[in-house]
C-alpha cells in the first residue's frame, strides 16, 4: 500500500507552522467540502483525505509521532519506546553482522526475559494477555446535531469473550497443539520499509497453540460475536470523515487482555440553510430593496437560536456580514467559529411594487452614472 505524505496532501512543508497548516486546511476544506460539491464522489474522498491529514499534522502530539515513525506510529497500540529499541537493535545488528544487540533492547521489543528468555518464550506466550482489535463503524449525523454535539446510543456487532469456554477456546479444558499458521512460534514476520517486524499470529493470537478439542460455541477462537448497545457522546463540531474514539468499546481482549476501542466515522448531512468551512458557517440572507437602501434589523437563525442582526444602510447584494461566535462551537485549538451572512437583495415581482421600483430606478440610475462621470 502506498504510504501517504500528510504534509504533501495539505500542500505545506514539513517545517510549516501550525498556523500555516491550519490555513492550508481551511482553504482546501472550503474547496472540496461535500456541501459545496454535492454528488461529487472525488471531491468527497479528497475532503476525507484532507481532514485525516489535518487531524494528524494539526495535532502537536500526533504530528511529533508521525514525523518520527510515519503512519505506523499512529496505529492503535503502537509503543514508541519499543519501536526505538527495535531500531537500535537493527542498527547494532547491521554493524556487527547481525548477531550483536543490547539485551535490554531485545527484551523491550520481544517481551522476553533477556537471552535466557529465548528458551521460555513459548511458555510465556501461552499465558500472555493481548489487547483486542479496534473497530470502526460509520454514522450519518444531522448537520445541526454535528454542530451542537449530542448523546446517542446504537447497537453494534462486536467480538466478545466466549461464555462457554471463558475465552480459552478449548472444550472442557482440552489439550492444545502447535498452531499451524505460525508453527508454534506465536508470531509472523512482515517487512515495513527497511524494518522486519514480528507481529502476533492472527490465528492463535500469540499463544503459539491451538486447541486439540476446540469449543463448539466459538470454534476454538475464544470469542463470539454478539450485538452490544453502546451509548456515546458526540462532541460539538464533528466533521465528515473525522474519527470519534470511544475507549474500550472495540473487540474484547485475549486471555484477559483489555478491549480495543471503537471508532465512529461520521457522515454529516448537508443543511438547507447553512454551509460550513472549518468552524465558520455561511447563510444566505434574503432582504428587500427597501431594507438594503435604508438599513434594517432582522431576525436570523443560528445553531444556538435566533439573533437580531443590523443590516447597514446602502447594503449591496453579495455583501458579507459577520456575526461573531455564532458558528461551530468546537472544542480544541481552533476554538469557536463565526456566522457569515451573505446578503441577497430580492427584487419584487408584484406589479404595483415593480412600478414603484421602476420610478425609483429611473431617477436613481441617472444619479449613479453622474457619480462616475458618464
Amino acid at each position: 500500500m502506498e504510504k501517504k505524505d500528510y504534509y504533501k496532501i495539505l500542500g505545506v512543508e514539513r517545517s510549516a507552522s501550525i498556523e500555516d497548516i491550519r490555513g492550508a486546511y481551511r482553504k482546501l476544506a472550503r474547496k472540496y467540502h461535500p456541501d459545496i460539491n454535492p454528488g461529487n464522489r472525488a471531491a468527497e474522498e479528497r475532503f476525507k483525505e484532507i481532514s485525516l491529514a489535518y487531524e494528524v499534522v494539526g495535532d502537536p502530539d500526533k504530528r511529533k509521532r508521525y514525523d518520527e515513525f510515519g503512519e505506523e506510529g499512529l496505529s492503535a497500540g503502537f509503543d514508541p519506546e519499543k519501536a526505538r529499541a527495535y531500531r537500535r537493535w537493527q542498527e547494532q545488528s547491521a554493524q556487527t553482522g547481525g548477531f550483536s544487540f543490547a539485551e535490554n533492547d531485545f527484551e523491550d521489543v520481544f517481551d522476553f526475559g533477556g537471552l535466557g528468555g529465548l528458551f521460555r518464550g513459548r511458555a510465556a506466550a501461552e499465558q500472555r494477555a493481548r489487547r483486542g482489535e479496534d473497530i470502526e463503524t460509520q454514522m450519518e449525523i444531522d448537520f445541526l446535531d454535528a454542530v451542537r454535539g449530542f448523546q446517542t446510543s446504537f447497537t453494534i456487532q462486536r467480538p466478545v469473550s466466549c461464555d462457554v469456554c471463558n475465552g480459552t477456546g478449548s472444550k472442557n479444558g482440552g489439550e492444545s497443539r502447535a498452531c499451524p499458521e505460525c508453527r508454534g512460534t506465536g508470531w509472523k514476520e512482515t517487512r515495513r520499509g527497511d524494518m522486519n517486524l514480528r507481529q502476533t499470529c492472527p490465528r492463535c493470537q500469540g499463544s503459539g497453540r491451538s486447541s486439540a478439542n476446540p469449543c463448539t460455541n466459538c470454534r476454538g477462537s475464544g470469542r463470539t460475536v454478539r450485538a452490544d448497545k453502546v451509548r456515546v457522546n458526540i462532541p460539538p463540531g464533528v466533521e465528515t470523515g473525522k474519527r470519534i474514539r470511544v475507549p474500550g468499546k472495540g473487540a474484547s481482549g485475549f486471555r484477559g487482555g483489555p478491549p480495543g476501542d471503537l471508532y465512529i466515522i461520521p457522515r454529516v448531512r448537508p443543511h438547507h440553510l447553512f454551509t460550513r468551512s472549518g468552524n465558520d458557517l455561511t447563510l444566505e440572507l434574503p432582504i428587500t430593496v427597501g431594507e438594503a437602501v435604508r438599513g434594517a434589523t432582522v431576525r436570523v437563525p443560528t445553531p444556538s437560536g435566533t439573533v437580531q442582526v443590523k443590516i447597514p444602510p446602502s447594503a449591496q447584494s453579495g455583501q458579507l456580514l459577520r456575526v461573531k461566535g455564532k458558528g461551530v462551537q468546537a472544542r480544541g485549538h481552533n476554538g469557536a467559529g463565526d456566522l457569515y451572512l451573505r446578503l441577497m437583495v430580492r427584487v419584487p415581482q408584484d406589479g404595483v411594487q415593480k412600478e414603484a421600483i421602476e420610478k425609483f430606478e429611473e431617477a436613481y440610475s441617472e444619479d449613479i452614472r453622474k457619480d462616475v462621470g458618464l
